[in-house]
């Protein structure tokens, strides 16, 4: 689950990691309210989305008068906003943050995340941090620190201060940044998180490190542990198809293509994917109806891949192990007839009760196109799409 940059600069502080004081706001005399209540400026408006980029796309503003974080707040409230990081799609700004602005004189960069390699906790830093921290992990890659933090003895303040003066900090700054290490190791740990990104970390003008930004994801796994995070949830911010597919425990992934899977367990759905590659074709969507799909889950399923206008052809492609191919066969037909399909149906069925499942298929009356394994179905399918 991704968070808003107030709601991670709300734990930040719960940490003692230190963040510009700021106050959210619904409208733009709300904004200027706000900003009233921060003090007499400047202060900086930004929208709030799920995205990073921001500020190339015109969601960050700094304001000198309260006029103008009126005419911020309202350029930005109740907009869309894409960035290159949004992945193609534009977010609603349904409220923005108002924050003092910072005199800066320099910007760093500081996440926290899973290192995978390394089976472990890592901290990446960089004295060379803003907007452009991808360009500078391009161009200037001896210019990004990574610290690897032992499972056992977890954070120490050592590598810390290691890091400190990697990223050109004087022994004061060195001294902030460790109580920021420890206070983020700690966040990350009690919150399940995956990610926390401080870009940038603000060196000011008095010489202190400042969170200026903040970005926070949590492991859905751990969800049920952490009401108080999924409390903090913005379905606003999501592909409104995928926020459906999880209300019936479906896994669902948007994408560009015209040909719709329908698939039992994740790792059949991405070999599914890559056989309709291969066959020309390209997958709309990712969908893992899981092990122990039923029959109404399958005519959710249907509903969900039919909710795009881009797909012309369905490819359904089941492996009965818990779930009997019988059951699925009703489940197809029954979402047939309820959706009133019009597209071709691509069908693909083995495992348990699998002759049973073809033999409804086949006696349903419905257009219903059977296929013989996995790269049968993906030529039918992309067959059916170019017919």
């Amino acid at each position: 689950m991704n968070f808003h940059e107030y709601q991670a600069k709300e734990l930040f502080a719960q940490y003692a990691i230190p963040v510009p004081p700021g106050r959210v706001a619904t409208s733009p005399d709300a904004a200027v309210e706000a900003a009233k209540a921060l003090g007499t400026g400047p202060w900086m408006v930004k929208a709030q989305i799920h995205a990073g980029g921001r500020g190339k796309a015109g969601g960050v503003k700094f304001c000198k008068s309260t006029d103008e974080v009126h005419a911020a707040a309202a350029g930005m409230l109740h907009s869309r906003m894409a960035t290159y990081q949004s992945a193609g799609r534009a977010l609603p700004v349904n409220l923005v943050l108002v924050a003092d602005a910072a005199q800066i004189e320099r910007e760093l960069y500081l996440s926290v995340l899973i290192d995978r390699d390394a089976k472990a906790i890592s901290f990446i830093g960089s004295g060379q941090g803003g907007v452009d921290i991808e360009q500078v992990a391009r161009e200037s890659p001896q210019d990004i620190h990574t610290v690897t933090v032992d499972f056992v003895e977890g954070l120490q303040p050592y590598q810390c201060r290691g890091l400190g003066f990697a990223m050109g900090l004087n022994l004061k700054q060195v001294n902030q940044l460790t109580r920021i290490m420890l206070g983020l190791y700690r966040l990350f740990q009690d919150k399940d998180l995956s990610l926390i990104e401080l870009n940038p970390l603000g060196v000011l003008a008095d010489g202190n490190l400042v969170a200026l930004d903040g970005k926070i994801n949590s492991d859905d796994n751990a969800e049920f542990r952490h009401p108080e995070l999924t409390a903090l949830h913005d379905p606003s911010q999501e592909d409104p198809t995928e926020a459906e597919a999880a209300r019936h425990n479906l896994n669902y992934v948007t994408m560009d293509g015209h040909i719709g899977c329908m698939v039992n367990g994740a790792g059949l759905a991405m070999a599914t994917m890559d056989v309709i590659k291969l066959a020309g074709g390209e997958p709309a969507n990712f969908l893992d109806v899981g092990g122990g799909a039923t029959r109404e889950r399958v005519a959710e399923a249907f509903k969900l891949i039919l909710s795009s206008s881009g797909v012309k052809a369905i490819l359904v492609n089941i492996f009965g192990g818990i779930v009997r191919c019988d059951l699925i066969a009703e489940g197809i037909v029954a979402a047939v007839k309820e959706v009133g399909l019009k597209i071709p149906v691509v069908v693909r069925l083995q495992g348990t009760n699998v002759d049973k499942g073809r033999a409804l298929l086949a006696g349903s009356g419905l257009a219903i196109i059977p296929a013989d394994d996995l790269n049968d179905a993906a030529r039918k399918a992309v067959a059916a799409v170019q017919a």
